[in-house]
């Protein structure tokens, strides 16, 4: 069921915390996440293309200084920070992570549950783990709600007080999905500015149609905030059922592809295989058309390729807001990638560390 996923916004149980402990008595907490934000930076900031790292250090600047959004930045002042910021990374490049203590006890940074279980009760959130390239990240957050649905844990943080350079809106651990919601309000105003540079006429155009950018941005931006959320939360479920079908195997697959083409074809199949699982269903059900055009205007060049056909279909529903393609589309993609998923991992386990060329091969001969 659609219905079972779309109810996520409107059934599950949530439970508002209590206002949180002032965050100077988290003081030693806060010190050693923030340490850790900064080695994973440290390691990993570089990977980013200049043009990219540049924006997200002119946001994370804005972050770290309380700036609101459009404010104009300080040039020598910002300057003057990524040069000294740079060169605490480099300082840091060959350091260990820190343990992160929490009143009385210390844990490694990646016992996220272990963490949560004593914060939480402070009105904080702490995650960590592994994402794109097998970069480690973590944040701290002051905790917003938490909800169960249907088996699923769903923790909403709002503020954070601690987060590295890349800050993705949403993770999942297990059947907890974190979403982050200062972070994807962030990066939702990352994508506007990017669009602003050229403004193009594409589907992200179409997006920032529906709201009143103009006349209203910080309005529209909290409204866009909050319908990107439920979207969120319906691709993470999705990548936890896609995690369930298609066991650990595909994660020790995915940690010997870094920097690679593969790397980006393996987790372009997945995403697309939690999106017809979840997301796409759930879209169509909401009737939310912000949200489906936001959808496409942020969609990966690498998964448009292996998707022409929901472009095609896309373009039809934009032009006629006739949806009956995406439908048919839907009806055949569970199936399309989940079986190529599965063939992939037969690539795996009959050719191990060499099986690169091949899973470029097998994908790029079963777009959809």
């Amino acid at each position: 069921g659609f219905s079972k996923v779309i109810a996520v916004s409107v059934t599950c149980k949530s439970t508002a915390p209590a206002p949180p402990t002032h965050i100077d008595d988290l003081a030693a907490t806060l010190e050693a996440v923030r340490s850790n934000c900064h080695i994973v930076d440290a390691q990993y900031a570089t990977d980013y293309t200049l043009c990219v790292y540049l924006l997200k250090m002119r946001e994370y600047y804005r972050w770290e200084h309380n700036l609101p959004f459009g404010a104009r930045l300080p040039h020598k002042a910002l300057t003057d920070w990524l040069t000294q910021r740079e060169t605490r990374w480099e300082a840091l490049q060959d350091t260990d992570f820190h343990p992160v203590p929490v009143m009385d006890t210390h844990h490694d940074p990646f016992e996220a549950e272990t963490i949560n279980h004593a914060l939480n009760e402070h009105g904080y959130v702490y995650s960590s783990g592994y994402g794109h390239g097998m970069k480690p990240m973590c944040f701290l957050g002051e905790r917003e709600s938490r909800r169960q649905y249907n088996g699923y844990s769903l923790v909403v943080s709002g503020r954070e007080h601690a987060r590295d350079l890349a800050s993705p809106p949403a993770m999942s651990q297990g059947k907890t999905i974190f979403v982050r919601r200062e972070s994807l309000r962030r990066m939702l105003w990352e994508k506007i500015e990017e669009w602003n540079w050229n403004k193009p006429a594409n589907a992200m155009q179409n997006a920032l149609g529906c709201y009143d950018f103009e006349g209203d941005a910080n309005a529209s931006l909290d409204a866009m905030t909050d319908n990107e959320v439920q979207s969120v939360i319906l691709h993470e479920i999705g990548e936890v059922m896609a995690g369930e079908r298609l066991g650990d195997e595909w994660e020790t697959m995915l940690s010997g592809l870094p920097h690679s083409k593969a790397e980006i074809m393996v987790r372009a199949v997945r995403d697309h295989l939690a999106d017809a699982l979840s997301t796409l269903p759930g879209l169509l059900q909401r009737d939310n058309a912000a949200s489906l055009h936001f959808y496409m205007g942020n969609m990966a060049n690498m998964r448009k390729e292996l998707f022409p056909g929901l472009v095609a279909a896309y373009e039809i529903w934009a032009a006629t807001g006739d949806t009956q393609d995406i439908e048919q589309l839907l009806a055949q993609s569970e199936e399309h990638w989940l079986t190529l998923a599965r063939q992939m991992l037969d690539v795996y386990r009959s050719q191990g560390s060499n099986c690169q060329a091949a899973l470029v091969e097998l994908v790029e001969a079963n777009t959809l």
